[in-house]
């Protein structure tokens, strides 16, 4: 699913939060995954507006038939998926469950409400399981930062001091200082989102037994590949090369958590994955 179909999606969810809408609360998305089961979160309010918004964009996504109920992919994700949960879930107050959708444009993101979706190609873009750890690991980062929200709920304020400005210096010159405050606003406040889930991510990474190198190593693949579109997590703000820094730096004034992991990218486990997905989907 490349980045337009996701933004369109998530867009789809924030649209209807942003305008308070009142219809009824969409069916939600299964209780169990194929990915992994949950423990020890606590119990949401049932049509509050995470949850609601979460299961908007699993009725979007099932409505397109994107959602993988069955594939021998699973068998690679649901180990990994197991060993994050255990971490991440006593820490986010929502079920969390990991799925896999289809497109050719390798990615994974995460909504409201605990769900984290995996397209089957980034199976076939990471290098070994560390990058694949990595991804999920940077991804669960947004649910406990609950940045999805807190971006909504932002962007509620750039449209209100928008609106605020133009009502009350009505010319088209502020509209536009209006509109182009708000967008490097947004600009910034995605650059720090994108910085926090690196440094949670690395350390998810590190309590659930895998390689926090990984998410370099993800940066660093990335940079010398000729990819045009990057995944979710490889998203160019802040500069890949600055989060390689940053996490290189995190590593080092925590070396007691970090200290025992190799550095080397010829230490990573190589994934086995099928050629034939043979995937079947929820319809």
């Amino acid at each position: 699913m490349n980045m337009k179909r996701i933004t369109a999606v998530l867009c789809a969810a924030f649209a209807l939060a942003l305008g308070s809408c009142t219809a009824s609360a969409p069916v939600a998305a299964p209780s169990t995954s194929p990915g992994a089961a949950t423990q020890g979160a606590a119990t949401p309010v049932a049509g509050d507006e995470e949850t609601q918004m979460g299961a908007q964009v699993w009725d979007q996504l099932k409505s397109q038939g994107e959602i993988v109920k069955t594939s021998p992919l699973y068998t690679t994700l649901t180990p990994i998926a197991a060993s994050i949960t255990r971490v991440v879930q006593p820490r986010y107050p929502y079920p969390i469950h990991f799925y896999i959708v289809h497109d050719k444009d390798p990615n994974a993101f995460a909504t409201p409400g605990g769900n984290v979706y995996v397209v089957d190609s980034l199976f076939y873009f990471v290098h070994n399981r560390e990058e694949l750890a990595g991804t999920l690991c940077h991804e669960t980062s947004h649910l406990l930062h609950h940045d999805s929200m807190k971006e909504m709920n932002h962007s509620r304020q750039i449209r209100m001091r928008e609106a605020a400005a133009v009502v009350l210096v009505p010319n088209w010159r502020t509209a536009l200082a209006a509109s182009a405050i708000g967008a490097l606003d947004s600009l910034h406040y995605s650059r720090g989102a994108e910085e926090a889930a690196d440094i949670t991510g690395s350390d998810t990474c590190a309590a659930a037994g895998y390689n926090p190198w990984g998410l370099v190593w993800l940066f660093q693949d990335f940079q010398n590949s000729s990819m045009q579109a990057p995944p979710e997590v490889l998203s160019d703000h802040p500069d890949n090369s600055d989060r390689v820094a940053a996490l290189e730096r995190h590593f080092k004034q925590q070396p007691s958590t970090f200290s025992q992991f190799n550095d080397d990218p010829t230490s990573a486990t190589k994934l086995t994955l099928p050629k034939d997905e043979a995937e079947q989907f929820v319809r």
